[in-house]
This record gives C-alpha cells, structure tokens and sequence, in this order.
C-alpha cells in the first residue's frame, strides 16, 4: 500500500520542487491502494508542496450553461474526477468564481492566484488563473491520463485567439461565492474538439524537453512544461491556426 511518504518520495524522484505550481489531470484508480485514500493523496501533495502551489480543474461547463445558469463554488460539483471533486473540499482549499471553468488550489498564495477568474467572459482568459500557471511555468501533471486532457492548451488557443474556439455570444450566468453573494458573469464557451488531437504533439514535447514522465504509486505520470509548451503551441497555431482540427490533421497524414 502506497503511504504519504512513499508519495512524497515519488514526487521527489519526478525532479519536481517543494516550491513548484503543479496542475493535477488525475485518475485515482491509477495510483493503486493509498493509506487513507483521496485525503492520503492530498496530504502528501500539501506536505511535498509546502512552498508551492496545488491545483486542480473543477470544471462545470457540461452543468452549467443557458439552461442552468447557476454556478455556487461551495456546491456545484466538478466533473472532472473522483480527486477533483474531493479536492475543493479539502482543508485550506480555494476555488476560483469561473461558472463553468473554475480552479481549485491549496498554497500560501492560492488566492491571490485564483482571484478575479469571474471578470473575464471566456473560461481561460490570458490573465486568468489558466494563464498565471504560464506566469508561473507550472508543471502539468497527468497522472494515469493522456495529454488530452488538458485545458491549458485550450487556454493558448484562446489567447491567439484561434477562429472558431469561442462561441461569439455570451450565456448569461451566475455565480455564488463563498459568502452567498450573487455575481453575473456573462460567458462564451469553447466549441470543437480540439483536445482530441493534443497527442499527436506527444514525440515533439518529449524531444524538446518539455514532456518527461514518471510514477506516483502505481499511475504512470506525463509531466508537462507549461511555459515550453505553451510557447510551442502559441507559435505553432500562429503559422496554422487550425491544427488541432480534423481537416489539417487529415492533410497531414497523406
């Protein structure tokens, strides 16, 4: 059985720092048997990452839309997994006010880096928390999962922008933060399947030093450069805006 510290010491062997911003796409089967279960997963995370910073994505957008606007950051539950869902109910743990995009995050500075998600009418805005993990040039983890899950790419491809990613008319929804106030947060959502096609970067991350894996208990682990890759598929997306589509990808492969 895994234990806090057997977790810490796999952490450490990943070459990731006490002082790191990590994003976690997580599957909690993958990692095996773990003493005390989520919670022994989230101590060994707040422990090892004492002087960082740990997120994860608790999405909402497939509860949350025109046909139920509301968003409550106690109450709406994340679709995103067994871990996230579990996550923002952990002891010390913030959540950013996006109706259908939000953050959860534990670390001496999580809410100044979760602050002000709800200003911006797209779900990963440039100055957004989705941005500040380039800022931070967080390292992405995917534990027991692809790199196709992954909403920071969504992100870069919002900030080109990319043609086609956002729906040109906002949904009007609303938010209830943590006091119970009321916030209408007017948002566009995402369109296409983009993520789909995220893997087929897999052999160029890893020669460019920007994607190296490991293990956490028994879940193999993709760990991902956010500034490297970013910058990468910024700069890829300028020259093809459309790459992550099927059409491209078809031309492609003849």
């Amino acid at each position: 059985m895994h234990t806090t510290e057997s977790l810490k010491a796999d952490l450490q062997k990943m070459g990731l720092t006490p002082a790191d911003t990590v994003l976690i796409h997580s599957s909690m089967r993958s990692l095996g048997k773990v003493e005390n279960g989520a919670e022994g997963v989230f101590d060994a995370l707040a422990e090892y990452f004492a002087d960082g910073l740990v997120a994860f994505p608790t999405l909402s957008w497939d509860l949350v839309d025109k046909h139920q606007p509301v968003y409550s950051v106690r109450d709406t539950p994340a679709t995103t997994g067994v871990l996230p869902e579990l996550f923002r109910k952990y002891k010390g743990v913030r959540r950013s006010l996006h109706p259908t995009h939000s953050i959860a995050a534990l670390g001496k500075d999580a809410e100044k880096f979760l602050e002000g998600h709800e200003k911006f009418d797209s779900p990963c805005h440039r100055n957004s928390p989705w941005g500040r993990l380039y800022e931070r040039d967080a390292k992405i983890l995917f534990i027991g999962t692809s790199i196709i899950c992954n909403t920071f790419l969504h992100g870069v491809e919002e900030w080109l922008p990319v043609p086609g990613m956002l729906t040109e008319d906002a949904e009007n929804l609303v938010v209830y933060d943590y006091d119970g106030n009321r916030i209408e947060v007017p948002s566009r959502r995402h369109e296409g399947d983009h993520s789909h096609f995220y893997r087929c970067l897999e052999k160029e991350f890893i020669e460019a030093g920007a994607l190296t894996e490991g293990k956490l208990g028994d879940a193999h682990v993709w760990i991902l450069q956010a500034k490297a890759v970013g910058d990468y598929v910024y700069d890829l997306l300028k020259r093809e805006p459309l790459f992550f589509t099927e059409e491209v990808q078809k031309s492609l492969r003849s």
